[in-house]
């Protein structure tokens, strides 16, 4: 059986640039259809979060206007998996074929700076027969990751996040510490995005990114190939 890790934001507070703290958490879509997705397909799936602490779903991510209202009952019937995570301290990438790191704002504020999601990214990336995946600001956990020469591990790497002009149509780039997308261009990635809303995903190699909440079951299901074209025990 394939094993995929499952990294999600512990932080319930995301840190404005006029000191306000906007609570937030994790994208429910972004992580409960790519788990849905893998366990039905019989992958083997560990959460895990920084201190192992229980991730708490963004609020907004689960209102009927955001679509979200169809997950809350599902999150709730996952028990231990959300309530007693395992400690991302904790992990050994050896064990894992995958990991996946899904969004929301939560990650800018704790993974973006968390030492054990870069040792994570450092030991699965440059590995072929793994595969690095993440959605939306998840790829905020790419920023502290980098080989022994302390260059940044996913320069020149193809990838999309939620993009700058969708951070503008929610309100929120005014007060934002630092876009997502503009801090992984500046880090050196090939960034590509398709219209603001829609699902784009994008794969170079072993690294599978998608841009938003509606890029969660497409990412989820590149992932789920990428698992069955390495041989992993996936059924088709």
């Amino acid at each position: 059986m394939s094993s995929v890790l499952v990294v999600l934001s512990g932080a319930r507070f995301w840190t404005q640039t006029n000191g306000h703290q906007k609570p937030t958490g994790y994208w429910a879509e972004e992580f409960a259809t790519p788990y849905r997705l893998l366990t039905e397909a019989g992958v083997d799936v560990t959460v895990a979060t920084p201190g192992g602490r229980a991730p708490v779903a963004d609020e907004l991510s689960l209102t009927a206007e955001q679509g979200g209202d169809q997950f809350r009952d599902y999150l709730a019937g996952l028990g231990r998996v959300l309530t007693h995570p395992a400690r991302l301290e904790d992990v050994d990438p050896a064990d894992y074929d995958a990991v996946l790191i899904p969004g929301g704002h939560g990650p800018m504020q704790d993974l973006a700076v968390n030492e054990d999601i870069a040792r994570v990214l450092a030991a699965m990336l440059p590995d072929q027969s793994k595969i690095v995946a993440s959605l939306c600001h998840g790829l905020a956990a790419f920023l502290p990751a980098a080989d022994a020469d302390g260059n940044w591990l996913f320069r020149g790497r193809r990838m999309v996040s939620f993009i700058d002009e969708e951070e503008t149509m929610t309100g929120l780039a005014a007060n934002a510490p630092w876009l997502i997308e503009t801090r992984l261009r500046q880090a050196g990635a090939k960034f590509e995005h398709g219209a603001p809303w829609s699902s784009h995903v994008v794969v170079d190699g072993n690294l599978i990114t998608g841009q938003n909440p509606a890029s969660a079951e497409a990412a989820a299901r590149a992932l789920i190939a990428a698992l069955q074209s390495r041989g992993a025990t996936v059924p088709a």
